[in-house]
């Protein structure tokens, strides 16, 4: 089969970095074709170049056997190139038709928007879709799954021929993922080509035909996803095998060093009770809606309390803002690493120390000398790859992202620390770094709380599980080795309580 997109020889450097190193990319017309690679690899990199947010230093791009450049984002869009980021490119304020035609407003002449046929063209495209939303919603309203397919049918708008889908299902539910993949399957029989990049690399084999694999800015193998498996497709992505997925080490718990007795905040934390030990890790587990962030945010105090009682090592804490949690010696790894984990446009240096400032001197005077010995120490010691301490957060892959997160909470010598989502849309390699960094945590006496969507990571990493339903904990459960996942389940979807 011919191919339709065909990127040669891509070449795209940044001050002190290789970041492509004459990648090459081939995709089928009506393809699904996975771009696969730890963070870093250069992924990104290459599909911002696709998308023309980035302009490639050598190579050619041929699209329809014609050789093109793209050099901005409306080259792109008048190639029919659409992008679904996994951060939601929507304006909450507006609603659903605007948002789809946004910038090709259907006009009935040169000075009026004939809204009425905007509003039709908008509610065909969802309709054809499947999606159970109407045109005039604001896009403020809309849960995350239907955001998503907006996007899609704001691609089917313009006619996409490439759509590029930069971890699609990464929010979404079981539920809401078999959905996306009807609407895949649809777009594909009409031979529209798309570019998956997943961190689910289950989801590539049920979803993808073929998968490009980068490694450190270069092609690694380009494979026919039938004729391969998991095993062989992440000794591709990590350049070595991976033997346990979950390096789970298993340790006498010591004393409780986190109690929360019936915290009631709002409609989703609804009377909930923890204890948490050092030394262990305590896996907070349901669907979504259940509550778990938002028992999380109450606990460290980002959301109001109406009641109940926090205890660190026996003694009773008060915490109405986070900084009376991290006084307390609590810390909160957010699952929103861009939106609340880290100040993006500050360096490295200054996201690692954020929350410990008072090590390096007073408010009038910073050790910087002291500071900058701690953050080299902290770069070599998770093996964040960046030219320099003063890289800019947000250039930074997500997986180094994380770990820039995680060493702010390392160095802030918490007694308990709350990980939402920690490997949340980064690579297999770079989950594991992460287990291992909390395996550090219990070693030293650290009580840790993990909230995951991912039943395997639970029970691959947790010593007890709390299962919530609808803001309340339906069970607590000892991870012996006889919890499965369908008894997570059946909790986590409100059956009886029971406490372990």
């Amino acid at each position: 089969m011919a191919e339709f997109l065909e990127m040669r020889g891509i070449v795209k450097t940044f001050p002190g970095v290789l970041a492509l190193d004459h990648v090459n990319l081939s995709v089928r017309k009506g393809e699904v074709h996975a771009l696969l690679g730890e963070n870093g690899a250069g992924k990104s990199t290459l599909m911002k170049i696709l998308s023309g947010a980035y302009q490639k230093d050598e190579g050619e791009i041929f699209f329809d056997g014609q050789k093109v450049e793209i050099n901005s984002a409306q080259d792109a869009q008048a190639l029919n190139i659409s992008t679904i980021y996994q951060e939601l490119n929507l304006t909450e304020q507006l609603t659903v038709a605007e948002n789809i035609f946004m910038g090709r407003q259907l006009m009935k002449n040169r000075f009026q928007v004939d809204w009425r046929r905007m509003y039709d063209e908008a509610q065909k495209l969802l309709d054809e879709l499947g999606v159970a939303v109407n045109a005039h919603q604001l896009v403020r309203d809309l849960g995350v799954a239907q955001k998503q397919m907006v996007e899609v049918a704001k691609a089917l708008s313009i006619n996409s021929k490439v759509l590029i889908l930069d971890e699609p299902t990464a929010p979404l539910t079981n539920r809401e993922i078999d959905t996306l993949f009807d609407t895949i399957r649809m777009l594909k029989a009409r031979g529209v080509s798309m570019i998956y990049i997943s961190h689910r690399l289950e989801e590539v084999m049920e979803i993808c035909d073929r998968a490009t694999i980068m490694r450190d800015g270069t092609n690694v193998t380009a494979l026919n996803v039938a004729d391969t498996n998991l095993d062989e497709i992440i000794r591709y992505m990590v350049g070595r095998e991976l033997k346990e997925k979950f390096p789970k080490i298993h340790l006498e718990p010591g004393a409780e060093r986190l109690r929360v007795e019936n915290i009631q905040a709002g409609k989703q934390v609804r009377g909930v009770s923890l204890s948490a030990r050092g030394g262990e890790i305590l896996g907070i587990a349901g669907l979504v809606g259940a509550g778990r962030t938002e028992t999380a945010r109450a606990i460290f105090g980002m959301d109001p309390k109406e009641s109940g009682e926090i205890y660190v090592d026996g003694q009773k804490v008060t915490i109405e803002q986070p900084l009376d949690a991290i006084r307390a010696g609590i810390g909160f790894v957010t699952e929103d690493r861009k939106g609340e984990g880290l100040v993006l446009p500050l360096p490295i240096s200054q996201n690692m120390t954020l929350a410990t400032l008072d090590k390096f001197g007073s408010a009038l005077h910073l050790s910087l000398s002291q500071e900058r010995s701690t953050v080299n120490e902290y770069i070599d010691k998770l093996n964040i790859k960046t030219p320099s301490p003063q890289q800019l957060a947000r250039n930074l892959s997500g997986g180094n992202q994380q770990k820039v997160v995680l060493a702010k909470w390392l160095l802030s010598d918490s007694k308990v620390i709350i990980f939402d989502e920690p490997t949340r849309g980064i690579d297999v390699g770079a989950k594991i770094e992460v287990y291992n960094i909390i395996n550090s945590l219990i070693r030293s006496g650290v009580a840790v709380i993990m909230i995951s969507s991912e039943l395997p990571e639970i029970l691959g990493m947790s010593d007890r599980v709390a299962v919530m339903h609808q803001g309340e904990i339906t069970g607590v459960f000892d991870n012996d080795g006889t919890l499965t996942q369908e008894k997570i389940l059946y909790y986590a979807t409100g059956g009886e309580k029971h406490t372990a």
